[in-house]
């Protein structure tokens, strides 16, 4: 055996010992479930819209209603020091050299709005609606962090069952250069076909280093939406399951009542609603009560007819108020409010025609990938017998190395295809189970 021949069994000995020592290594396997359960915990934009329902929340607490009212505190101290000429009515005079007086002052103010048009009642009330849209906002952020990683997952998935293929093809394709040069050996056949084994064997194994580092980059998405928690050598769940007897008609009823987008748009009709209302309270007055509990206290300086002050008391009262003319302001606030409302219902009966396609459209990938992949589960199986009775006229000498490699080919694309079919499929499901609100109603594994 030549030089060249030995370098090469070296290079393929130390690439399978390098693989056999990789996969050796405990790795633990990540369900579906398990990634999904990591990714609501610790996905950082989930995380971003839970604060963000909390502040809704913090929102429309009474506290931020306007209801309660308010209650203030003020005090405060004077110290002067004069010199002051005084002149009676008898004709005598007086004069004080740095004379000190003082005041001292403490109130508490009582504020409480009786009535203001109803501007803060449906001001409530819309800020209520707003928490509701902030967790719909959190829904629809769930549901597609949860699409995302599924996207990943099963690219994860089919990226693992294509290097497996590929490597069943390297194995092959060392047993084929193995005969050849048995054959070689004993006059069998020429140097080209153990130099065309040779290069089957090159390019096999450059695509499988390929597909290793885009299974690598695509692990480490995984890791990304997760929120960096799975351990970085790592194993996937590559089995698939379809949902059966998914109805297309139950299924669209459930995307016009339950689709987040289309229940987004009924909230911002809801709140402009409230809005409107609210603007049309500046047509309205507004009755306020007023109390103030207050203490003073006047320290005088000599020239005063009486030495020290201090009184107490309460007061208090009811204002109304009412803009009769504000220059317009009511008036151009209630007529935009009035066109942001219809606004809102316009885009809402465009998005209901835009989802009932969307879904429709899904309906139907869905639909034609499952056929698809279930063709490509019969072609494969052909590819598979053909490829079986060709490696066997092989071995009879009754094809060439060149049949041979193509039937081997025709196996690894049916094998890719496969794959490729099965994920797509699967991922058309969960697109449609999105689009219908049922996305984290129903178990999809």
């Amino acid at each position: 055996m030549n030089l060249e021949s030995s370098m090469y069994k070296y290079v393929f000995t130390v690439f399978a010992l390098f693989f056999v020592g990789a996969v050796s290594e405990a790795q633990e396997k990540v369900t579906p479930e398990e990634a999904i359960a990591l990714a609501l915990e610790n996905n950082y934009g989930i995380h971003i819209a839970n604060n963000n329902v909390e502040l809704a929340e913090n929102n429309k607490d009474v506290l931020n209603s306007g209801y309660l009212p308010v209650l203030s505190g003020n005090a405060g101290a004077t110290y002067n020091r004069d010199n002051i000429t005084a002149e009676f009515n008898n004709g005598e005079t007086a004069t004080l050299n740095g004379a000190e007086s003082s005041r001292y002052n403490a109130a508490l103010n009582l504020d409480y709005t009786l009535f203001d048009g109803l501007g803060r009642f449906y001001n409530y009330k819309q800020l209520k609606e707003e928490y509701n849209l902030s967790e719909l906002e959190a829904r629809q952020t769930i549901e597609l962090t949860i699409v995302q990683l599924l996207s990943i997952y099963y690219d994860i998935s089919r990226r693992s069952e294509n290097v497996s293929s590929l490597e069943q093809t390297l194995s092959i394709s060392k047993e084929r250069l193995a005969r050849a040069e048995y054959q070689f050996e004993y006059g069998q056949n020429t140097k080209l076909d153990v130099l065309n084994a040779e290069v089957d064997i090159n390019n096999d194994s450059i695509r499988i280093i390929n597909a290793r580092q885009n299974l690598i980059n695509a692990k480490r998405d995984l890791n990304v939406v997760t929120g960096n928690t799975i351990p970085e050598q790592y194993e996937i769940d590559t089995t698939v399951t379809f949902l059966n007897g998914l109805d297309k008609a139950e299924l669209l009823s459930r995307t016009l009542d339950n689709n987040v987008s289309l229940l987004q748009a009924e909230q911002n009709i809801i709140i402009s609603e409230f809005s409107l209302k609210a603007s049309r309270s500046g047509y309205l007055p507004a009755i306020g009560l007023f109390g103030t509990y207050g203490w003073n206290e006047n320290n005088n300086n000599a020239a005063a007819f009486v030495a020290v002050s201090t009184n107490t008391g309460i007061s208090g009262g009811i204002n109304l108020s009412w803009n009769l003319f504000d220059g317009g302001g009511t008036i151009t606030r209630v007529k935009n409010s009035r066109l942001l409302l219809e606004n809102q219902k316009l885009l809402k009966q465009d998005l209901v025609l835009n989802i009932t396609r969307d879904f429709n459209n899904a309906w139907t990938d869905y639909q034609n990938k499952l056929n698809i992949f279930d063709i490509q589960e019969d072609n494969i199986k052909t590819a598979r017998n053909n490829f079986r009775r060709t490696e066997e006229q092989f071995r009879l000498g009754q094809v060439t190395s060149i049949v041979f490699r193509q039937a081997q080919q025709n196996l690894l694309l049916a094998e890719l295809t496969r794959n490729q079919a099965k994920y797509d499929a699967k991922l058309a499901e969960v697109l449609v189970l999105q689009l219908s609100g049922e996305l984290l109603n129903v178990s999809i594994f």
